[in-house]
């Protein structure tokens, strides 16, 4: 039997026999990983609660053949406590926690840039850092940087001539120029694409000094693109409540 200890956002549950639940983990050094927790349904088991979606905690664990076993869990934060009231931040809070189960294709292969970024979403959402959707959106932008996705927002994604340009295409990568743009291409405002650059880079006084119409258009090309990269939507994105 092998211990070894982590730090994990818990993704998700699911029932097991009559008292214990399997818990999707996404670890700080491990990865992606599922464990079994034994006796968490039960109204006495010692760590139960601190083993729900969007807690993040610090665990022991001993590796078995199919699933590891959570043996010790003690809470860094229950970010559930103070999402859960609120519609808006819950639904945004589920939409983070899936998308990083679909960005995590392999487990037990470490991700600690895609953990950081999770780990950050979920305390500026709780703690109300900056507004639920910009959080969200950056959120998702910079998961598909960190994977490889990055849309171009500035030149050309086809030819690299410099922008901004008039087009973005989510089979073309982004930003396309006249030349390149597809037949399906949208049009945004040149504002919309700046502000979808602004969350990228991480630029928040320009971010939430964005107008309204510019938020709600860069969610859109933000939901579309993840779309397409991911080969189908997050059964969570349609419940969120945009402002």
């Amino acid at each position: 039997m092998t211990l070894y200890r982590d730090q994990a956002i818990v993704l998700r549950t699911q029932k097991l026999g009559e008292a214990d639940r399997i818990i999707t983990l996404f670890t700080k050094e491990h990865g992606r990983l599922r464990a079994v927790a034994k006796g968490v349904r039960r109204t006495k088991s010692r760590f139960g609660a601190r083993l729900e979606p969007t807690s993040y905690v610090d665990l022991q664990l001993y590796t078995g053949k199919n699933l590891d076993t959570v043996t010790q869990a003690e809470s860094i934060e229950n970010y559930g406590d103070l999402l859960s009231g609120d519609y808006q931040q819950w639904t945004i809070a589920n939409a983070i926690l899936e998308s990083a189960e679909r960005f995590t294709a392999q487990e037990h292969e470490p991700a600690l840039q895609h953990f950081l970024l999770v780990v950050g979403a979920l305390k500026a959402l709780a703690h109300q850092t900056y507004d639920p959707s910009l959080i969200l959106d950056a959120y998702l932008l910079r998961s598909l940087s960190v994977a490889g996705y990055a849309p171009s927002l500035t030149n050309c994604s086809r030819c690299d001539e410099p922008g901004p340009h008039k087009y973005f295409s989510l089979m073309g990568g982004g930003s396309v120029c006249l030349n390149c743009k597809p037949s399906a291409a949208a049009t945004p405002a040149p504002e919309t694409l700046q502000l979808m650059s602004d969350l990228q880079t991480g630029d928040w006084e320009s971010a939430v000094s964005s107008e309204l119409r510019n938020r709600r258009e860069a969610s859109g090309l933000i939901a579309a693109y993840l779309q397409w990269h991911l080969e189908r939507g997050l059964r969570s994105l349609p419940l969120v409540e945009r402002a």
